[in-house]
């Protein structure tokens, strides 16, 4: 961010000494810009929308009053209180500092195609969104499976179990062999797949398939560690479960292992029995391997 901070500054100008070329700093070219913008401001407004110290920005106002370039007058709602706003020599001062803003700004985007442009300006207004003083609260969104969705799982699966738990290349193969089954016999009617996605970003999966007639599975139920907290696995879990009542079946069976806090939570909160566990070693070290049942 403060690399990003340092290009931006530098490339718009802001580290010489005249903002734009013009006779105003920075601070009074903004405070220009809002009065020209915004009608029945007041000297608080000013200071709480930017951020200014009152004293600061009372000194701004009384050389802007002294040059001509603003006028008070007295609220009618507050008496203590004046709003602010050009006057016609102030409008005429600030014209050539906002046209050359927006030359600025347009001859940094003119030189992109405009695929380029809104990759600029989506950019920007994502950040303005995820920094500002109130970000949204971050949204997953839950969907079925599509192309290229598999590469995800199965790299996630063997990059993340590796780094957190040191387990070998075996994880990543059984992951690969499970969802080249699905594909390759997935019915529509009895089986899905979930994708969770926060800001268009792939961060969960989980697969609900059929074992007999009566019992579904589930399989690789994976969470990212950037949307973990937020009951994503709650979620998917409830998908499954819901899933599988609807297609008929009795029983909910799955495959996890007693490191997996996390999901073991997840399963026994959503009503699951542990009901079978043993030891191997198929990842490179011993592991307890366990069988969640849930009767449906």
């Amino acid at each position: 961010m403060r690399r990003f901070s340092r290009f931006y500054t530098r490339r718009i100008g802001l580290l010489q000494g005249d903002f734009l070329d013009s006779p105003f700093s920075l601070t009074q070219g903004r405070v220009l810009y809002e009065l020209s913008k915004r009608d029945g401001l007041t000297a608080s407004d000013l200071a709480a929308d930017l951020g200014l110290d009152h004293g600061y920005l009372s000194r701004i106002l009384a050389r802007f009053e002294k040059q001509k370039l603003i006028a008070r007058s007295r609220s009618k709602q507050d008496a203590r209180q004046s709003h602010l706003a050009l006057t016609a020599k102030g409008r005429k001062a600030f014209a050539p500092l906002d046209r050359r803003s927006h030359d600025l700004v347009q001859h940094m985007l003119e030189k992109l195609a405009p695929g380029g442009q809104k990759r600029v300006t989506d950019a920007m207004r994502t950040i303005e969104l995820l920094i500002g003083e109130n970000p949204p609260p971050p949204e997953v969104k839950l969907r079925t499976h599509r192309p290229g969705d598999m590469g995800w799982v199965v790299e996630k699966h063997g990059a993340l179990y590796a780094k957190e738990y040191g387990w070998n290349n075996h994880i990543e193969a059984i992951t690969a062999e499970i969802v080249a089954a699905f594909l390759k016999n997935f019915d529509p009617k009895r089986e899905r797949c979930w994708i969770a996605e926060l800001d268009g970003d792939i961060v969960g999966s989980v697969f609900l398939v059929r074992d007999t007639d009566k019992v579904a599975r589930i399989r690789l139920l994976m969470v990212d560690p950037a949307a973990r907290g937020l009951g994503v696995g709650k979620r998917l879990t409830g998908e499954c479960i819901t899933f599988a009542r609807q297609a008929g079946y009795r029983r909910i069976t799955l495959w996890t292992h007693a490191v997996l806090k996390a999901a073991r939570g997840i399963y026994q909160q959503a009503g699951f029995k542990l009901t079978k566990e043993w030891v191997h070693d198929d990842f490179g070290k011993p592991e307890a391997s366990e069988i969640w049942d849930m009767d449906l």
